[in-house]
């Protein structure tokens, strides 16, 4: 018995952490995205930004991060603020037995998790893309990833008052997309839009991004990696019903995002003529979104439909967003923040536990929480250190300014 115990164990470790390492390879996909998406002159410190903001919310989740998600509390409503990450599991811990006995690694736990901080700061570094300072950028990065993220990630997943209250969000439309595309809006909100995105009679100009390739590749890159976000979830494999609970949301998973490419494509076509390549894009990630906070309990038939509606809605959030003047150059308000609405919503089309009131009252707990102090914090960075670079540095492009190389030489010089 005791062998099968630590068999069990040893697979769902090692279960968890390979689904941490295909969310880490988001991170790929989420710099290869943006890097596709903006102008050429600004792609080094798009890349930049991607890899020092993973690296930082490793280090600030591993500090004090983690232990605030999830450290032990008497509050429902406020969270321990302890250090470092804790104790490894023992075995007699592991060969216990019961309820209480833990069946993975709390490392692998960690690293899973942290994978996860750094995918909701990504959303923020798109929506802000080729006109913000790349160290007023990262000094948010420190705040977001060590404390806004953590102390709304307890209220769900560390055990406190949304979760008490039934509260359901599987894998994180709410907890990660929502939250990371409501830091994003109060950014944009402080930063203003691009020079020459929208007209006197607010239209908007369309900016177009300079490698649709790479924006093409990143979008499968976190397709793929969105199996380790979803699947993960599950948390174990090792016994028939959690290996057939982690097929279904695989399943789920990939017909949600295939029902947001079509969606939006058709979407695109009939509003604008045209078959835009963008919006397809943008459907295969506001499917992925939608399905993230309940990936289980759909058919594979209504996961296609819950992805389907994501990808209308993305594209009509993008025209909205342009109408309001507020510049998001790859789409992340809309994709995570817009649709990670409607995914927390749906839950309540299969799961027989989901209420539409403690849905909406978890969805706005998340974004009132993150909006209100992402806004104090990019006013206190921009009081502080400014947050914009000047018209001339815009015009030349952030590479040269920010990082003093360009991604493209050769198609830059004479």
């Amino acid at each position: 018995m005791d062998e099968v115990k630590e068999l069990a164990y040893a697979m769902d470790t090692f279960y968890f952490l390979i689904s941490g390492v295909l969310v880490m390879w988001m991170a790929a996909g989420f710099a290869m995205l943006e890097a596709g998406l903006v102008r050429a002159k600004n792609t080094a410190e798009i890349l930049i930004k991607n890899i020092s903001l993973f690296a930082i919310a490793c280090i600030m989740y591993m500090l004090v991060g983690y232990s605030i998600m999830y450290g032990s509390s008497d509050s429902s409503f406020i969270p321990d603020f302890g250090f470092l990450i804790g104790a490894e599991n023992t075995k007699d811990a592991v060969l216990a037995g019961g309820d209480g006995a833990p069946y993975y690694s709390k490392l692998s736990d960690f690293f899973f998790q942290v994978v996860f901080v750094a995918t909701a700061m990504s959303i923020v570094s798109g929506a802000v893309a080729e006109r913000m300072k790349l160290w007023a950028f990262l000094a948010f990065t420190v705040v977001m990833t060590g404390f806004i993220y953590p102390v709304q990630g307890y209220w769900k997943w560390g055990g406190g008052f949304l979760d008490q209250m039934g509260f359901q969000d599987f894998a994180g439309s709410g907890v990660v997309h929502m939250c990371g595309a409501a830091a994003a809006l109060a950014a944009v909100i402080v930063l203003g839009a691009r020079k020459g995105k929208y007209n006197a009679d607010g239209s908007a100009n369309a900016i177009p991004g300079a490698n649709m390739p790479l924006a093409t590749l990143g979008t499968f890159i976190l397709w793929m990696g969105w199996f380790g976000f979803n699947g993960g979830s599950e948390l174990k494999i090792s016994d028939v019903g959690e290996a057939n609970s982690v097929a279904m949301v695989f399943v789920n998973t990939n017909m949600s995002a295939a029902g947001g490419v079509i969606a939006a494509m058709i979407t695109a076509r009939l509003l604008f003529g045209k078959t835009d390549l963008t919006m397809a894009l943008n459907g295969a990630l506001a499917g992925l979104v939608a399905i993230t906070a309940g990936p289980l309990d759909p058919t594979p038939l209504l996961a296609t439909i819950i992805g389907a509606v994501g990808g209308v809605l993305v594209v009509f959030s993008i025209l909205t967003l342009d109408k309001l003047k507020l510049d998001d150059p790859v789409g992340a308000i809309s994709v995570h923040g817009v649709v990670g609405m409607w995914g927390l919503l749906a839950v309540t089309l299969s799961s027989p536990d989901a209420t539409i009131v403690a849905q909406l009252t978890g969805l706005v707990t998340i974004f009132a929480w993150t909006f209100a102090v992402s806004l104090i914090v990019w006013l206190i960075v921009k009081a502080v250190m400014g947050i914009r670079v000047t018209e001339e540095e815009e015009y030349n492009g952030v590479d040269i300014s920010e990082c003093g190389l360009e991604a493209y030489p050769e198609f830059t010089k004479g």
